[in-house]
């Protein structure tokens, strides 16, 4: 297992950094080979699950996560989404959080904890370089700051 934080600082209201990081489906387009599907339909709530599957055809894996914690900003605080990851393959879970900042921008925190089943520890600092980079570069992308 791999454990990594991404930090951002964006000018967009805190409101819009949500709905841009919380849009599962738009998570898809800023992850290569990958699309996401989130049940029930909108809005998400605490027991939505989210599934991200990744791969080419028949060659893929779905990465399961259910939100397990669903706070959206409220009246300029801070928002706090938490998914745990349930996949045969992906296991682990992730926090999506939105913060005020004194200066009117809105400061974002992505902590992941990432397992790969069936792959060595030996392989955990590839795995957290490489999921560092494919994470940042999403997080980039859906706030528009790519």
């Amino acid at each position: 297992m791999v454990l990594f934080l991404l930090r951002r600082t964006v000018a967009l209201p805190i409101d819009e950094a949500w709905r841009r990081l919380t849009d599962w489906p738009r998570h898809g387009d800023a992850v290569p080979l990958t699309r996401v599907t989130a049940t029930p339909a909108p809005p998400t709530r605490q027991g939505t699950v989210v599934v991200a599957r990744s791969g080419l055809g028949p060659l893929g894996f779905d990465d399961r996560m259910d939100v397990t914690v669903w706070r959206p900003p409220a009246d300029g605080g801070p928002g706090l989404c938490r998914l745990e990851k349930r996949g045969r393959v992906v296991r682990g879970w992730a926090e999506i959080e939105v913060l005020p900042e004194p200066d009117g921008r809105t400061g974002v925190l992505w902590r992941e904890e990432l397992g790969v089943r069936f792959l060595p520890g030996a392989v955990d600092p590839l795995l957290g370089a490489t999921a560092r980079a494919t994470f940042g570069r999403a997080v980039d992308r859906l706030l528009g700051t790519a």
